[in-house]
């Protein structure tokens, strides 16, 4: 936000002050975030439904797997009809098979409604649709209709509530969906609204382990970030060191200053390097060999640039940088250390797209094609990752608050914040959050993804 005092910062106050809401100007809660060693929910969870599912849940999330059971990882249950408020509700609509009986869906969440907390979780488990034929073409349409539920339902919900949909191919175990689980029913999924994430198909790992805690789910993997010496790739690079990971913290040599303060920030190591440069794949495995004498298991791709301008407007200049940085170099990174073999056996690989490649922008189509190219990335390589053992995901932050859009004008800057269901923008920490997800390989059922971080912004699906 900008600063207090400044003309833009007091702008900023009155338009996010209570005699603000009062006049009708939409304005978000405060989000209930992660935070270390504190309850993933504060309230109880309350399991609905009847599946695949719904009976194990509790006993997959309350097991102590030979571990300690931190505050985080810990959860309570109540009964589905309990007058208890509840900070969370899951609902297993795998066993929904006809039209006729999506009455169930409003037979147990309406009066379920006026129970939430501020900032509670709704997650529902569905049977992913495309995956469901022949005999089972009724289903795949009674599935198929989950999505429209979920969308709409967290258009409703208030107060920082979330509501998710989770599709599992037919098959998925629950300890498959566990990370999932895990991650959507705490505060890493803040500003996570409306997405739907499919889990078990075309994935590398038929049945991930679960971590040996899962306050550092990502220990003993060694990640690469790029773009990584300040905005929200610095934050990705804390975030994964938090979750236990080693990782490589990649940048321009222009800015070797502020990169190497974030490497040692994470007790990581700064490689100054150009990402469009051809070799820019070879001098990432050598690195990781030199430094770490292992493979890469996290590959993150996040720098990126704009250069926005309207089509007729733009010279070649501005579009082959955007097209360069943003998608030919990823790309290029991951053939070569894919067909090198520099890849750990769980790889994870995660791309940072944008809700503009999904939505499209106004003068932006340059950045749009390659954030578009991004999810490309995904569709075309999630079948060779899964022969690798591997995942490939991508993240596709909306309305972010970074010192780019602090700086945009106010107008323009207070839509980009309203212009979704918690009526706020996120923070560089959301997609973090999300990237760390996809990072563990406890996510390894997890793949093909592309998960936007936007609070359910009115671009887009």
């Amino acid at each position: 936000m900008a600063k207090a005092g400044t003309k833009a910062g007091v702008l900023d106050g009155i338009i996010n002050s209570p005699v603000a809401g009062k006049l009708g100007v939409p304005q978000g809660v405060p989000l209930r975030r992660y935070a270390p060693g504190k309850p993933a929910l504060d309230g109880p969870i309350a399991v609905a439904g009847e599946g695949n599912y719904a009976a194990n849940i509790e006993p997959l999330l309350t097991a102590n797997k030979g571990n300690k059971v931190t505050d985080s990882a810990a959860y309570e249950f109540i009964p589905e009809h309990a007058d208890t408020p509840r900070a969370a509700i899951v609902f297993d609509a795998t066993g929904i098979t006809r039209p006729e009986d999506l009455h169930k869906l409003y037979d147990s969440l309406n009066p379920q409604m006026r129970k939430l907390r501020p900032c509670a979780r709704v997650v529902v488990l569905g049977t992913t649709p495309e995956l469901l034929s022949g005999e089972h073409a009724i289903q795949r349409i009674t599935q198929r209709a989950l999505e429209g539920f979920t969308r709409s339902l967290a258009k409703e919900l208030r107060a920082g509530a979330t509501a998710q949909l989770v599709y599992a191919a037919p098959g998925t175990s629950v300890e498959q969906l566990e990370s999932t689980l895990r991650f959507l029913l705490s505060g890493k999924s803040a500003f996570v609204d409306g997405q739907v994430i499919r889990v078990g198909a075309a994935s590398g790992s038929e049945s991930p382990a679960a971590p040996e805690s899962w306050e550092t789910p990502l220990a003993g993997r060694l990640a690469v970030v790029t773009g990584s010496a300040r905005g929200i790739g610095k934050t990705m690079a804390e975030v994964l060191a938090r979750d236990g990971a080693k990782v490589i913290c990649v940048d321009v040599p222009g800015a070797g200053e502020a990169l190497a303060e974030t490497a040692n920030q994470v007790k990581g190591t700064a490689l100054p390097l150009d990402v469009t440069d051809p070799q820019a794949a070879t001098a990432i495995a050598e690195h990781a060999q030199v430094r770490y004498g292992t493979p890469i298991d996290v590959l993150v791709h996040n720098a990126g640039v704009t250069r926005d301008k309207l089509l007729v407007n733009m010279d070649r200049s501005m579009w082959d940088m955007v097209q360069n940085i943003n998608l030919v170099a990823p790309v290029r990174i991951t053939e070569a250390l894919l067909e090198g073999g520099h890849l750990g056996p769980a790889p994870a690989i995660i791309g940072v797209s944008s809700i503009a490649g999904i939505a499209g922008n106004r003068g932006q189509t340059n950045y749009a094609t390659t954030k578009a190219g991004m999810i490309g990335l995904v569709d075309a390589l999630k079948e060779t990752l899964a022969r690798h053992g591997g995942t490939i995901n991508a993240v596709a932050p909306g309305f972010i608050e970074t010192a780019m859009t602090a700086a945009m004008p106010t107008l323009p800057r207070e839509v980009g914040r309203k212009s979704n269901t918690l009526k706020q923008g996120g923070q560089t920490v959301d997609v973090a959050e999300v990237v760390a997800y996809l990072a563990a390989a406890s996510s390894g059922a997890v793949s093909g993804n592309v998960i936007r971080v936007c609070g359910q912004s009115i671009m887009g699906a």
